[in-house]
């Protein structure tokens, strides 16, 4: 386990942010009249090293000290950014985001809505000719499913919920933490793999977000943020697609082991009467009603 962890933190924190400091060291070393002179940026840092300060053992010590802390300063800020990043690219909860910005979200959800209605109508026309393939890609790359969300991410994850709902009327947010539980081990690793997976595309995105201050000293740094950017941009959109899959995927396979854990007889199917009856059973209840006597002698 602790292997794992040290891995994992070098890996995620302290690699890609020892790489930042030395590359902002380089852009501030070359800045915008040096921008690919390696003579100079050789010969300034060799100038450093030559101070009488890292010549002792205290210095180079202590610089160690200093780049492992930066680094793992810099991974953190990072990671933050990541889980942010994500949290828009996702946006479960625009609702109860700040007034301003859910109306604006709210009209760009009403917009991607009317443009994926006309698409699903072409598609509708289109049903049994050989266009239909490429009239479902038209609507899928959109949102495939009627979008909530103002992100295509953001649908594909909803996506999921719908079907099962429409499908199954089962309620993904209830039955999925008890179906975790109780789901084979190989399912769960491959769902945590993509789900990992997904935090990385949004970490690249993140770092992408922090080279870009540097074009402000050294200006091959914005093409190499942009491109950062567009590359978590794709992987983001594709290890969602594969996360949403597996999830849906793993209900319809796993939901029968679970109805057999809370005891519940079905037929060997996932039909609607199952998803409707391992919903209410695994729902919690409401807190009860005040009585009137007790919520007057409170006040």
């Amino acid at each position: 386990m602790g292997k794992k962890l040290t891995d994992r933190w070098a890996s995620m924190l302290a690699l890609p942010g020892a790489l930042y400091l030395a590359i902002a060291l380089g852009a501030f070393i070359l800045g915008q009249d040096h921008t690919w002179d390696l003579r100079h940026l050789l010969r300034e840092i060799s100038s450093l090293a030559e101070h009488p300060h890292m010549m002792t053992f205290g210095g180079q010590a202590l610089l160690f000290i200093a780049v492992l802390a930066g680094s793992a300063v810099v991974g953190l800020v990072a990671r933050g950014l990541g889980r942010g990043i994500e949290r828009v690219w996702l946006t479960a909860d625009w609702h109860r985001w700040p007034s301003p910005l859910s109306r604006w979200i709210d009209r760009r959800v009403t917009s991607r809505r009317r443009r994926w209605r006309v698409l699903r109508q072409n598609l509708e026309r289109e049903r049994g000719t050989s266009a239909y393939p490429m009239a479902y890609d038209r609507m899928a790359r959109l949102s495939p499913e009627e979008p909530g969300r103002p992100t295509w991410c953001g649908d594909r994850i909803r996506a999921v919920e719908v079907r099962l709902d429409r499908d199954h009327e089962a309620d993904l947010a209830v039955i999925w933490p008890p179906l975790w539980l109780v789901m084979p081990e190989p399912s769960r690793c491959e769902i945590t793999k993509a789900r990992d997976a997904l935090s990385r595309a949004t970490a690249m995105a993140a770092w992408a977000l922090l080279y870009l201050p540097l074009a402000l000293w050294w200006w091959p740094a914005a093409p190499a943020a942009a491109t950062l950017a567009g590359t978590a941009w794709l992987r983001t959109r594709a290890v969602t697609d594969t996360y949403a899959t597996l999830v849906e995927a793993t209900v319809r396979l796993h939901v029968g082991d679970l109805a057999a854990q809370v005891n519940l007889e079905h037929e060997g199917t996932f039909s609607k009467d199952l998803g409707r009856r391992l919903t209410r059973r695994l729902r919690a209840s409401l807190p009860p009603i005040p009585r009137m006597q007790e919520h007057q002698e409170e006040h």
